[in-house]
């Protein structure tokens, strides 16, 4: 009857102090946590020299260091195992997509975190997240639980506190010094592995959104061009217009037949008379940058996440100018770029043929648009939110006839497929896209029967598909290679629209070859669309070369 007492003294459990926990688990993050963090930190340099060694242990020591400073100042008895359970949770969730997909959590990943909506973030949760939770932030939070934390008196415990901060700083800075060189060279050149140390890298990212947010009240966004108003050529315009702006979502130019690629992925708009501009460069690598970027004033030229986020977008200018604006979208909203416009979220529609798993195909953009067209009267401008190629599962990205490029990968788990299967799977939903580009031209050329009528279309950024061990997007914008900066920009123009508005398109191809960009939307659009304001910019105005006097004509 003594079993149960001689196994209580058999398995005792631990009492240790806070600041002993914190360092155990300091260490443990540093070292089993930020796999990415190492191995781009030492990339270049040889095991077998004692110097790398030398390194290595001297940024362990740093860090562990200045976690435990950082850990032993803000935790106490009562607060020290949640805190390092909620880190090592993090820190495994964070450390997992970094690995898998060769991702820097920085400010804007985080902020792509917050917006992904259930159906996104279901496709990038699998057995091996899981697995990687129960074993990196699981397991090791039991641990934390499990010793008992020793008392002190409060005058004690604070001079010891005190204390443990302050050698940790020492010991952190003295490491430092050692290899201070070295780390200020690798930090100079490499700037971005500073967004691979865990959790550090989170909680920098979740302070300065907390701070954006502070110095951004809700309020209503300031007026940009609020003189916008149509010009004097309107008053001869007899017909109203129609224009479409399709925003695509992760298509990278090099996949566009367009622009080259070999394999025909844009069958249907090499049939219709667009013109393709083959060097446009993204605003950002993420939608959340991009699409606030890509409808603001200052772009990527001048960019300033503040302004941008704080002021009215183009589509604001737009409707102050007279235009009907609607936002149709079958993504994770506008970003802001709408607020307060007319706006339809479409990728819960309940449409048989097009919505199945809680997913709407990109036709859905397209469904009640001639009632729109009917409806409004007046000018109307559209823009087009689409799901288009975004991954990991970008076989679910296109209905099965467009299974043309075989075999594809479909599996969110990118891992478990060969580079030439994913490409395969991504260039069927680019070849969907064109199908639904090529939908939306033929209803913008029946429309000419009552409208001026034109399309744009242009992704928000690129991707990666496995090159150089990269996947999906986001990257840093000062790091991030070329297929995840450089997008598709397609144009087409309706014979009346290009009448109507005095656009020679014979030039407006010969000038198709000069590089574009996102900044380039802001007022190519204004000057297309004729609206007159003192913001608008000649120099940044695609279609300012190839305008003719405009001549409005009633027919088509």
């Amino acid at each position: 009857m003594k079993f149960p007492d001689e196994h209580k003294r058999r398995w005792p459990r631990p009492a240790v102090h806070v600041e002993v926990l914190v360092l155990l688990v300091a260490a443990f993050l540093i070292v089993a946590g930020n796999g990415p963090f190492w191995r781009a930190t030492l990339a270049d340099r040889s095991w077998g020299e004692a110097a790398t060694w030398g390194f290595a242990a001297a940024l362990f020591t740093t860090f562990t260091a200045f976690y435990v400073a950082a850990g032993t100042a803000v935790a106490g008895r009562h607060t020290v195992k949640p805190l390092l359970t909620i880190l090592l949770m993090v820190s495994a969730a964070a450390g997992y997509y970094m690995d898998r997909y060769a991702i820097y959590f920085d400010a804007a990943m985080l902020r792509n975190v917050l917006a992904t909506n259930y159906k996104e973030a279901s496709e990038l949760i699998g057995w091996d997240l899981e697995i990687h939770l129960l074993v990196f932030g699981v397991l090791p939070s039991l641990l934390v639980w499990w010793p008992q934390l020793k008392r002190r008196p409060l005058g004690r415990a604070v001079m010891v506190r005190l204390g443990w901060v302050s050698l940790a700083v020492v010991i952190g800075a003295g490491s430092l010094l050692l290899v201070f060189a070295d780390f200020a060279s690798q930090m100079r050149n490499h700037r971005e592995t500073r967004y691979l140390l865990t959790p550090g890298n989170v909680l920098a990212a979740m302070a300065r959104n907390a701070w954006g947010r502070a110095n951004r009240p809700n309020q209503a966004k300031l007026a940009v061009a609020p003189d916008a108003r149509l010009a004097a050529a309107w008053a001869t315009r007899h017909r109203p217009t129609l224009f479409v702006l399709v925003v695509g979502e992760t298509a990278r130019a090099q996949n566009f037949s367009l622009n080259g690629y070999p394999r025909q992925t844009n069958p249907q708009l090499a049939r219709r008379d667009v013109v393709n501009f083959p060097h446009a460069q993204a605003c950002g690598t993420s939608t959340e940058v991009s699409l606030p970027c890509m409808f603001s004033l200052s772009g990527r030229r001048d960019y300033d996440e503040d302004r941008i986020l704080t002021h009215e977008s183009l589509l604001h200018v737009l409707a102050r100018a007279g235009f009907k604006v609607l936002w149709r979208d079958n993504q994770s909203g506008c970003k802001g770029v709408c607020d307060g416009l007319p706006a339809e979220q479409l990728d819960h529609a309940k449409v048989d043929a097009l919505c199945a798993e809680g997913q709407c195909l990109d036709e859905v953009l397209l469904r009640g648009m001639e009632g729109i067209a009917r409806d409004t009267h007046g000018n109307l401008f559209v823009v087009m939110h689409q799901l288009g190629s975004h991954g990991p599962a970008y076989y679910k990205r296109y209905p099965a006839v467009f299974k043309r490029f075989t075999p594809a990968c479909e599996t969110e788990d990118l891992r478990h497929c060969t580079e030439a299967e994913i490409v395969n799977a991504y260039d069927n939903s680019l070849l969907y896209t064109d199908f639904v580009l090529g939908k939306v031209i033929d209803f913008l050329d029946a429309a000419q029967k009552t409208h001026d009528t034109a399309m744009l279309y242009v992704s928000d950024h690129g991707e990666s598909l496995g090159e150089n061990g990269l996947y999906l997007h986001g990257m840093p914008y000062a790091i991030a290679p070329d297929v995840q900066k450089n997008v598709p920009f397609v144009m087409w123009l309706s014979p009346a629209f290009r009448r109507s508005f005095g656009i020679d398109q014979e030039c407006l191809r010969s000038h198709a070859a000069q590089p574009a960009s996102h900044d380039n939307l802001f007022h190519s659009l204004l000057g297309v669309l004729d609206v007159s304001t003192k913001v608008y910019d000649v120099q940044m105005d695609l279609f300012a070369p190839c305008r003719k006097a405009t001549v409005a004509e009633t027919a088509p």
